[in-house]
């Protein structure tokens, strides 16, 4: 079994070293563990051991897990996200970070009206290009984030990536500096009611580099919780 409480406390150790390496504070970045797949009493666990934020992928995973977690945790969800789903994570999640189409934040902002509640999201941007994962292409977000702003119950905070993998974190760091680039680029076009104060991006293999390429939420389950078992 995992040392969670030990493993969570290594991460935030390490994810100051890198706020160090580049003079940022901690306190600007926070740890999401990724819970998915993961049972609900390891989630108590790092409930427990200081951790409030939780990132979880799948729609039915997340409805079942949310029942059996009695702790306050604030649940974000990060996977991809089909509209005929939306409904089911009707305030129950603080954030989305994978909104990547018109389509899917018209529906988040419909779910949401029926509460009269804003939820916070996050714009998925495929910064590497790859058809096999979702994400608006670079040079389309200003178009969607100009038709997404104008959606009253949504509030955009930042972007979110997914980059291409490697074992060597080096080699993602030109994906992260891209999406904090981006971020900038888009702060400067002054879209009401957009804000890119996040980046989520970084997970157990590179979150250090995120963070010293402006990283505010990373995305960790493995160096939590251990090895993912595959999904079936």
């Amino acid at each position: 079994m995992p040392d969670i409480p030990a493993n969570i406390a290594r991460i935030q150790e390490q994810i100051a070293a890198a706020c160090d390496r580049v003079g940022r504070s901690a306190k600007e970045v926070r740890l999401i563990a990724v819970s998915k797949v993961k049972p609900a009493e390891l989630i108590e666990e790092a409930f427990h051991s200081g951790q409030q934020l939780f990132g979880e992928s799948y729609v039915q995973e997340f409805q079942d897990k949310a029942l059996q977690v009695q702790a306050p945790v604030v649940w974000h969800f990060i996977g991809g996200l089909q509209s005929n789903k939306v409904k089911y994570l009707r305030d129950r999640v603080a954030m989305i970070h994978s909104v990547d189409r018109l389509s899917l934040a018209e529906e988040i902002d419909r779910q949401w009206a029926k509460i009269d509640r804003p939820v916070e999201i996050l714009l998925q941007v495929n910064v590497g290009d790859e058809q096999s994962k979702s994400g608006c292409a670079p040079k389309q977000l200003p178009e969607l984030l100009t038709a997404v702003a104008r959606l009253p119950r949504l509030r955009i905070r930042g972007l979110m990536c997914l980059p291409p993998f490697s074992d060597n974190p080096e080699e993602v760091r030109p994906y992260f500096r891209q999406l904090r680039e981006l971020a900038e680029q888009i702060s400067q076009l002054e879209i009401p009611g957009v804000e890119m104060r996040e980046l989520s991006m970084g997970m157990s293999g590179d979150f250090g580099v995120a963070v010293e390429e402006g990283a505010t939420l990373v995305r960790i389950g493995t160096a939590i919780f251990g090895e993912r078992n595959r999904k079936t």
